[in-house]
C-alpha cells in the first residue's frame, strides 16, 4: 500500500496521505510482535529479558494509541470529503494532515512513555512467567507484587481517552455523512458513499471492537485464552487484514495495483 501510493500520483491525496500512514504503523505493528513470536516457537525458547518485555510494551502501548487516533482523523476525513466538499482542500490541505499526524505521534508515544516507565518500576515477584505470548499491559500487572488498583483506574481513564473518545469521533462522523447521503435522495450518491466508507468501517469494526472487548469488559469475563484469542485479533489479524480490506474494495487502489504491475 505504501509502494503503490507513493508511486502513483492520481493516489497523492490525504485519504491516502492517512491510508499510508495507518500501512506504515501495522507494518511497525506486526514487527513489534511476529518475529519474536516466530523464533520463540521455532526454538522453543519462550523467554524475554527485562529489557526486550519493557521496548516491546512500550511500542505495544504508542502504536495502538496511533492506530486509535488516526483511524479517528480518516473518519473525519471522509466527513469533510463528502459533508463539506467545497471546505475539502482546506480543511484537509497537506500542513493540516502533517499537523494531525504529528499531534498523533506526540500524544501517543507521551502515553505510552508514562505506562512504560511506571509500570516497569513496579515491584515484580519472583514468578515471572507471563501467560501470553507477548508483554502486554494485563498480563504483565499480574506478576506484580502490589496494589495496583489505583494504577488500573489510570488505565481506565487513558482507554477512555485513546479508545472511547475517538470510537464516539467516529461514529458521529459516520452518522453525519449517512444524514448527509440520505437528504440527497440520490440512489448513486448512497452507494458511492458506502462504498468510499465501507473499509474503513470494517477496519474500525475488527480493531475497536477487539479492543474494547479486552480492556473494557469486566474482569469476571476474562479468562488467559479469551485474553490471547483477542489479543490476535488486533496486534496480528487486522494489520494484516487491513491491507487486503483496502485494496480489494478500493477500485483507485485496484487500478494503481494493474498499472505498477503492468509497468
Amino acid at each position: 500500500m505504501i509502494i503503490l501510493i507513493w508511486l502513483d500520483s492520481r493516489l497523492h491525496t490525504p485519504m491516502y496521505f492517512l491510508l499510508s500512514q495507518l500501512s506504515f504503523v501495522d507494518l511497525l505493528y506486526s514487527s513489534t510482535f511476529v518475529p519474536k513470536i516466530a523464533i520463540d516457537f521455532l526454538s522453543g525458547r519462550n523467554s524475554i529479558s527485562f529489557i526486550s518485555c519493557g521496548i516491546q510494551f512500550f511500542l505495544f502501548i504508542a502504536l495502538m494509541g496511533v492506530e486509535c487516533l488516526l483511524l479517528a482523523v480518516m473518519a473525519y476525513d471522509r466527513y469533510v470529503a463528502i459533508c463539506l466538499p467545497l471546505r475539502y482542500s482546506v480543511l484537509m490541505r497537506p500542513t493540516v494532515c502533517a499537523s494531525l499526524m504529528a499531534g498523533i505521534w506526540l500524544g501517543a508515544l507521551l502515553n505510552s512513555l508514562v505506562h512504560a516507565i511506571y509500570t516497569l518500576n513496579l515491584p515484580y515477584c519472583a514468578n515471572r512467567n507471563i501467560h501470553h505470548f507477548f508483554c502486554e499491559l494485563p498480563a504483565v500487572l499480574k506478576l506484580v507484587c502490589a496494589d495496583t488498583s489505583l494504577y488500573e483506574k489510570l488505565i481506565f481513564v487513558s482507554g477512555i481517552a485513546f479508545l472511547l473518545i475517538p470510537m464516539s469521533a467516529i461514529m458521529a462522523s459516520y452518522g453525519q455523512i449517512l444524514s448527509t447521503v440520505v437528504g440527497l435522495g440520490s440512489d448513486l450518491g448512497m452507494r458511492k458513499a458506502l462504498t468510499t466508507c465501507s473499509s474503513h468501517i470494517i477496519v474500525v469494526s475488527l480493531f475497536y471492537g477487539t479492543a474494547i472487548i479486552k480492556y473494557f469488559l469486566p474482569k469476571s469475563y476474562h479468562s488467559t485464552v479469551l485474553d490471547e484469542v483477542v489479543s490476535v485479533f488486533y496486534t496480528i489479524l487486522t494489520p494484516m487484514l487491513n491491507p487486503l480490506i483496502y485494496s480489494l474494495r478500493n477500485k483507485e487502489v485496484a487500478g494503481a495495483l494493474r498499472k505498477v504491475l503492468g509497468r
